[in-house]
């Protein structure tokens, strides 16, 4: 058990990162829900280049799960996630309870419009970034840190995130950072720990599809027969694919062909009882 530094209180927070500021020191907010892996550490380190001081919050917020979604089976390990902070020189987790998010008599949402109503995410969780939006919006109030580093992985939920900053005059620099892989292609992420011996065998296959797809679009094939192929692919792999679409990279606006971009591959699939979801840039070749 380590004696990682932790505050549960919007008021303990802020006097730590006053201490922060009042020797100069730059900070950087890395808001996770905890089960943390190498993906998330990498934010950790991603964040460091822009700070002398890290913060990482710890918080499963249930207002972004839906009524059939996995909270309640989430995975809490904030003893082992406190550790894995030590490991990277974090500075101190903010890991709020329930009442200190949403005390009692709480009834403030923040809608959001924009790339959160580009029918990818939210086309299948319709209240999941109402719920996001809303606490990230308190995160950075309550930390009011310099930069606050969120994953690519989640492509829709950061550009969200960026956008709900801009419109809502928030001083944070919300900067994105690229997904850490398995040597095998497969996105990291805390619901990894839901699949199968065999799902998790046959889970890369998702990046395979989106790999080869970002590569045949960027070489000039057509955009829509290359993503039915795709589709098709993570099908034969044992996958029941949501979507897979190639969006514009910084509106997530539908696009008709290369010219439109840049692009964004996004694809969400089903294998067994987990839901997946990964991205890709599409490179045009010269």
């Amino acid at each position: 058990m380590t004696d990682f530094p932790v505050v549960e209180s919007v008021p303990a927070l802020r006097a730590r990162l006053k201490d922060f500021r009042n020797k100069g020191e730059k900070i950087a907010l890395v808001p996770t829900m905890g089960a943390l892996h190498d993906g998330h550490l990498s934010l950790v380190q991603e964040a460091r280049r822009h700070a002398e001081r890290v913060v990482v919050t710890i918080f499963v917020n249930p207002a972004q799960f839906g009524p059939s979604e996995d909270f309640a089976k989430y995975p809490r390990t904030l003893p082992s996630d406190l550790e894995k902070l030590a490991s990277v020189q974090a500075d101190l987790c903010f890991a709020p309870t329930m009442e200190a998010v949403y005390p009692p008599g709480f009834s403030t949402r923040v809608e959001v419009d924009g790339p959160a109503r580009a029918d990818l995410e939210d086309r299948f969780r319709p209240t999941h970034f109402c719920g996001v939006a809303t606490v990230v919006a308190k995160l950075l109030n309550q930390a009011q840190a310099d930069v606050a580093v969120f994953g690519e992985k989640d492509y829709q939920q950061l550009l969200v995130i960026q956008r709900l900053a801009r419109d809502l005059d928030i001083a944070t620099e919300i900067l994105g950072a690229p997904t850490l892989r398995e040597a095998d292609g497969l996105a990291m992420s805390s619901r990894n720990v839901y699949l199968s011996k065999a799902e998790r065998a046959a889970a890369p296959a998702l990046y395979a599809a989106l790999n080869e797809a970002a590569r045949l679009i960027g070489a000039g094939e057509a955009i829509e027969a290359t993503l039915a192929r795709a589709s098709a692919a993570l099908g034969e792999a044992g996958f029941l694919p949501d979507y897979i679409e190639a969006r514009h990279a910084k509106t997530l606006a539908r696009i008709a062909g290369r010219r439109d971009g840049p692009i964004r591959l996004l694809a969400a699939a089903r294998l067994g009882a987990t839901r997946l979801i990964d991205n890709l840039a599409v490179t045009h070749e010269a």
